[in-house]
């Protein structure tokens, strides 16, 4: 057994050595009967783990852990159970993946209804007549998560299918990707878009046939809508994102949150919501470094303030690869839309910019994490890495690489070499690796998006992604991507791409956990560390790697207090559930806090 050192279990030791009866360390509680998973590869499984004041204790045999317990230890019986430790988010947003809990559901299934434009509009209309009353007070509509890859017609909704809804109430529908949007006729009037808008710096704004705007926005062009409609939402409109996503984090096994591409109000709301108590795990935030230099300088700490810290930079590069705004070395290979020949996508930020950022982020020491999901992206973020490096020398900032869709093997070689961590989006194979591989790279390429196998081929670790709202935040569905890469047709993507189901564990636990610098406090069930635990309806390495999406997050315990448990009966989470995953009541009471603000403005 492995004891937690100090006086204390000098102590206890010998106590244990000598069957001595005085005064020893005695468990809060106590987990067994079901298999533990520790994710240490010195002592893979357990059979007992005791915790006290939040920090594990010991690990062991029943026997062994058994002599912690006190007259007021509580005995937790897993029933068969399996326990890990909690999950680390690799990248994820956890403030905006509260829209995915607080908009009109557009996701297609298995997350939703849409299928084509008209359920699309339906579901509009179904949101708007259950929430008319909100609609009414603050005058706008927002749906997130269509995803035209996935609609029968193959093609972005427009600004006028979109007034079919309603030509007097502005909308916004947000693309999956979180990289592009359509607003209506209203929505573009308040944006301030006409037949006469150019489009902005690393944007598009895409017209119809008449030139005029047909209510398709990417990039830039989309986030200087969202921003301003976004804003109107006060500082406790944010605070209602904050808790509803940190929230459905909890919900799939997460005990840590990423809050990427953050800015200062988004770390404000987290943090006040924690100061309410109402925060059930931690979040690391990265501000964007284009954006937020003082502030990232100002608060940047390795030490969490309550559940709340500033691990360092966010840079994002390029944009979507489904959507055809990622910057590729070469042209996509069957765009759908109205792409001039040769179409590689675009960047959008120069390279001026991209190596002003990573030399400032190497230059303070903050650890930077950069969007990069085409090829030519990622060769501008290895061009700019490798030159900070040569200025710096060797990186003790742990940069990572997040995405990085379509990476050649040459670059996985480069960053292998330049020690830049790859936070990789095996779900990708899941939700679209049929559209990579008849649209996007082809059928020959396609095999090695997320490129997993090459990782591990060359001894490097890596974390998986769900990049929420962007995909749902469903740690199963990451596990069976990472693990088979069945896409939605039930192709399998690049096969040799695959990794074993304990490596896909750890790139959820272990291997983001150093991603962090928390490699000592988080990721595996170690003494000393953290008692934070995820309990899965089965042993995910002792079932079919085939229906690993199936497995349940029961239970979710942060510093040793369950902060989710799955209601009786539940055999399924699903998006659908909403509003606020199955909890009616929360869910409107999210919506009249998130709105009231707006109503004030």
């Amino acid at each position: 057994m492995r004891i937690a050192t100090g006086g204390a279990a000098l102590l206890l030791g010998t106590l244990l050595a000598s069957g001595g009866a005085l005064a020893q360390e005695v468990a809060d509680t106590i987990y067994s009967g079901g298999p533990i998973l520790t994710i240490d590869d010195a002592a893979p499984t357990a059979e007992a783990v005791a915790v006290k004041d939040g920090t594990i204790l010991a690990v062991g045999t029943m026997e062994e852990v058994s002599a912690l317990q006190g007259e007021g230890t509580e005995m937790f019986d897993l029933a068969g159970r399996a326990m890990l430790p909690g999950f680390v988010d690799s990248h994820g947003h956890v403030v905006m993946g509260g829209i995915q809990a607080l908009s009109a559901n557009m996701l297609a299934p298995p997350d939703g209804d849409v299928t084509d434009i008209a359920s699309l509009q339906q579901g509009l209309r179904d949101w708007i007549a259950d929430n008319q009353d909100i609609v009414d007070s603050v005058n706008l509509i927002i749906g997130f998560g269509y995803d035209n890859a996935q609609l029968a017609e193959l093609r972005h909704p427009t600004r006028d299918e979109l007034d079919a809804v309603s030509s007097e109430v502005p909308i916004l529908i947000i693309h999956q990707s979180g990289h592009l949007g359509v607003a209506n006729s209203k929505a573009l009037e308040i944006a301030g878009i006409t037949d006469e808008s150019e489009n902005p710096p690393g944007g598009v704004i895409r017209r119809g046939d008449d030139g005029s705007p047909n209510g398709v926005l990417e990039e830039y062009a989309f986030f200087g809508t969202l921003v301003p409609l976004l804003s109107q939402l006060g500082p406790e409109g944010f605070e209602a994102f904050a808790k509803a996503g940190a929230e459905m984090w909890a919900r799939f096994g997460y005990t840590t949150g990423q809050e990427g591409r953050s800015s200062a109000g988004n770390v404000a709301a987290l943090k006040a919501v924690d100061a309410k108590g109402e925060l059930p795990i931690d979040v690391v935030a990265f501000p964007d470094v284009l954006e937020a230099r003082d502030f990232i300088e100002a608060n940047v700490s390795q030490a969490y303030d309550g559940r709340v810290r500033v691990g360092g930079c966010k840079l994002t590069i390029d944009g979507s690869p489904q959507g055809f705004t990622a910057l590729r070395d070469r042209p996509y290979y069957d765009p759908v839309g109205d792409y001039p020949p040769g179409y590689k996508g675009y960047s959008a930020i120069t390279m001026e910019q991209v190596n002003d950022a990573v030399d400032w982020c190497f230059g303070h020491d903050f650890q930077i994490l950069t969007h990069s999901n085409g090829e030519g992206a990622s060769d501008m973020l290895i061009a700019a890495i490798g030159a900070a490096e040569e200025k710096y020398g060797p990186p003790t900032n742990r940069p990572v690489l997040v995405h990085g869709q379509f990476l050649r093997e040459d670059q996985v070689d480069s960053i292998q070499e330049l020690g830049v961590f790859p936070s990789l989006f095996p779900m990708h194979t899941y939700y679209w690796g049929d559209w990579h591989r008849d649209h996007t790279v082809g059928p020959v390429n396609a095999d090695n998006i997320s490129p997993t196998g090459w990782v591990r081929e060359r001894g490097m670790t890596f974390g998986s992604h769900h990049d929420a709202p962007v995909a749902f935040p469903d740690s199963m569905r990451i596990l069976s991507a990472t693990v088979t890469r069945r896409t939605r047709s039930g192709d399998i993507l690049g096969p040799a791409q695959r990794v074993n189901v304990m490596d896909g564990l750890k790139a959820l636990t272990i291997w983001p956990a150093w991603q962090h610098f928390e490699e000592d406090r988080k990721g595996s069930i170690e003494v000393g560390k953290l008692a934070d635990f995820v309990i899965l309806s089965e042993d995910p390495t002792a079932v079919d790697p085939e229906t690993l999406a199936e497995l349940r997050i029961r239970v979710t315990i942060k510093d040793g207090a369950v902060i989710y448990e799955a209601p009786e009966g539940e055999q399924k989470t699903e998006l659908r559930d909403r509003p606020f995953l199955g909890d009616p009541e929360m869910g409107h009471a999210l919506l009249d806090s998130m709105y009231a603000a707006m109503k004030a403005e």
